[in-house]
């Protein structure tokens, strides 16, 4: 039989079975045997029962002495003593218990022999298996499937138990073809037959045969998403282009007007991009960066290169407090380089009148010729640099000569959006910006057909950020520590996670507090900012907390991205369990932007080990990356930059956190295929299309 063959074409599945295994989303005998165990048990020796309980997992294998229904209060228990097969002195007993789970009462029964597979807790007197994974032993020709071996666990649904979906991977893995299964991987990569790494990694005969089946079949999955990102990357660099670079006078001019030398990230940076924009083929480039390392002016750097080329730039914010403060920093870094700057959000334009404007035809002229007159005054009225937020998309009047579009904390859009956006110009180039640190293999995955910057230098003259976790009962403490740094001159952000109090949460809000923090640091002026005070106020409270008329600002989450006050040095943010890793260090970053030296202070009431582990990471480091990998570990790359933009395909057995080197060989190899044969016409190369179009129709990449 072939890979694939319909389910419901197999007379040993059975009508009833293949729709609800169809239910279960396997179709075909191919999508049986990919859905690969969860674990494995090693049932030719089970665990010994347990005296004490532990953070471990153990599977002990005992018969059922006692079964029956216990209600404490409106909680309906199903509660068995489990003994040990073989009885003797030392013969071991334990309870499992499981919370209203009414099904189990109809299988598990008195007299039963059961595998139970969990953590095993003291709970008074005796110790209990909460909620475990189990499974009946019954007496029957297939017990050689369950017992005496190595034991595929897979994930099983209402209807399909882990005992009928091992029996039915087994009868598929007895009928497949082997014939029908060419490689799908480079023998450089894995010499490995496919149908032996199937049944080593459902049915190994060791642990070794185990691992090295998965080897297999992780390089199988990692190479077709690598083929996928590199055949995506081949595409792109065939597109035709236009040269978007310009003679480099508007960027020394801006170069030598800052009070601060760039960094070498920075300046590397910006070559890189140069080199790109003044190719023939489209930049697709990821600039990434920790927070306050100097990715908006790299971005600047870049759009004037544009604009001296006669083109426009667009930079596209996630927000418009952000939006607002790009477009002021940019007005006043390009005012005396006689470029309009431009601002277009949902409900504000900006409000200036026009600035002199900048004749592209003319300046190329002049340089051209080595002329030192060069114009200032142009005739265009359209801005050369147009910043804003996803209103930019629905303006296309305001684009005639789009050349380079930017997006800022990229993750924030969604890919229609950014490609809308590309859709302005005629091939413009891309730059997308993240502050959110990413590890190598999540960058190798989601921006794998992207050229990467990396800035992995702050500027100097930065201050140095101290994190402290403290109980929440410490607010009076932290609000004089607070005090005496905002009487010194500096100013405080004071963060929650809710705008208003919520019956459904213990979280404390933002509007409700508000009046605490008044007349905790009263008479220093406090302003109150959330997502959803009208803009024109919230501009207004932001210019008071900018100039420094203000000196505290209890805000929300609104502040996380892009706002730069070098004069604030104090954070606090209350319940900061609530908060993401990346989140926190993202706020945490509106503060360590000027000379002074900074405090960040997390209050909680957390007890959970993993809350505390998380915000004990912050306290232990301010690098990015590091935390990046930290997060990686305790959340798992899905939400590291939110699962609904994160563009990341559902993989099946590949680990992104443990498989980096695997997906370092599979993308080399992809790579080497694709740059010899883009389209995988050699005869070698045509069962290599197959993975393409098993790929996940999941966009894999963050530019569309």
């Amino acid at each position: 039989m072939h890979w694939d063959t319909p389910l419901k074409e197999l007379p040993w599945v059975g009508p009833q079975r293949s729709r609800q295994l169809t239910r279960f989303g396997l179709e075909t005998l191919g999508d049986l045997v990919s859905h690969f165990p969860k674990r494995w048990e090693n049932r030719s020796r089970f665990d010994r029962f347990p005296q004490e309980e532990s953070d471990l997992p153990v599977c002990v294998c005992g018969l059922v002495q006692t079964a029956a229904v216990q209600r404490r209060g409106r909680t309906r228990n199903f509660e068995i003593r489990l003994v040990e097969e073989q009885s003797h002195a030392l013969a071991g007993q334990i309870t499992v218990r499981w919370y209203n789970l009414f099904w189990i009462e109809k299988v598990v029964a008195a007299g039963v022999r059961l595998v139970v597979y969990g953590k095993p807790k003291r709970r008074g007197r005796q110790l209990v298996f909460e909620q475990p994974e189990f499974e009946v032993l019954e007496e029957d020709a297939q017990n050689s499937l369950h017992l005496q071996r190595i034991v595929p666990i897979h994930r099983a649904t209402e209807g399909l138990s882990t005992r009928m979906l091992r029996w039915l991977i087994w009868e598929a893995l007895q009928h497949l073809d082997a014939a029908s299964l060419p490689a799908l991987i480079p023998a450089s990569l894995d010499a490995t037959p496919r149908l032996e790494a199937l049944r080593q990694i459902h049915f190994p005969d060791s642990f070794e045969s185990l691992s090295l089946a998965r080897k297999h079949l992780v390089l199988t999955e990692f190479f077709g998403m690598q083929l996928c990102i590199a055949q995506r990357r081949a595409q792109q660099q065939a597109e035709p282009g236009l040269c978007h670079a310009g003679p480099t006078d508007l960027l020394k001019r801006l170069h030598s007007s800052l009070p601060f030398p760039l960094t070498n990230a920075q300046l590397r940076s910006i070559a890189e991009i140069q080199t790109d924009m003044a190719s023939a083929r489209p930049m697709n480039r990821l600039l990434h960066g920790d927070v306050g390392a100097g990715k908006t002016l790299v971005a600047l750097s870049a759009m004037l290169l544009a604009v001296e080329a006669g083109f426009q730039a667009a930079l596209m914010a996630p927000t418009q407090i952000l939006a607002e403060q790009h477009y002021l920093q940019f007005q006043r870094l390009c005012t005396p380089l006689g470029i309009r700057v431009g601002l277009r959000t949902g409900t504000r334009r900006e409000e200036s009148g026009p600035l002199p404007l900048f004749d592209h035809d003319r300046w190329q002229q002049a340089v051209a010729s080595g002329s030192s007159d060069k114009p200032a005054v142009p005739p265009q009225e359209q801005p050369d640099i147009l910043v804003g937020t996803h209103a930019l998309l629905h303006h296309p009047e305001l684009f005639t000569r789009l050349g380079l579009a930017v997006i800022d904390e990229q993750h924030k859009f969604g890919v229609l959006q950014r490609a809308s956006l590309r859709a302005q110009g005629r091939c413009p180039d891309m730059l997308v910006m993240t502050a959110t640190p990413i590890p190598r293999t999540l960058t190798m995955s989601l921006y794998g057909d992207l050229d990467v910057s990396i800035l992995d230098e702050l500027p100097k003259g930065r201050g140095k950020i101290v994190t402290g976790v403290r109980a929440a009962a410490k607010i009076p403490e932290a609000a004089k520590f607070i005090r005496s740094h905002l009487e010194a001159g500096r100013q405080a952000y004071i963060v929650y996670p809710l705008i208003d109090a919520s019956e459904k949460t213990e979280a404390k809000a933002a509007a409700a507090e508000f009046e605490k923090w008044q007349t905790l640091l009263e008479p220093l002026p406090c302003a109150l900012l959330h997502g959803r005070i009208p803009p024109e106020e919230k501009d207004a409270i932001m210019e008071k907390f900018r100039s420094g008329e203000t000196k505290a600002l209890i805000a929300t989450t609104v502040i996380e991205v892009g706002i730069d006050v070098p004069n604030a040095n104090m954070m606090l943010i209350e319940n900061s369990e609530r908060f993401g890793l990346a989140q926190l260090h993202q706020l945490r970053g509106r503060v360590g932007r000027g000379a002074h030296k900074s405090y960040c202070i997390l209050l909680t009431d957390a007890a959970d080990p993993e809350s505390l582990k998380k915000l004990e990471v912050l306290e232990r480091t301010t690098n990015g990356f590091d935390i990046a990998e930290a997060d990686w570990e305790l959340r798992g790359p899905g939400d590291l930059l939110g699962t609904a933009q994160s563009g990341l395909p559902p993989l099946r057995i590949g680990n992104l956190t443990k498989d980096s080197a695997l997906m370092l060989q599979a993308r080399g190899a992809a790579f080497v295929v694709i740059e010899r044969d883009p389209l995988l016409q050699e005869p070698a190369h045509l069962t290599y299309r197959s993975l393409l179009a098993q790929a996940p129709k999941a966009d894999l990449s963050q530019v569309s």
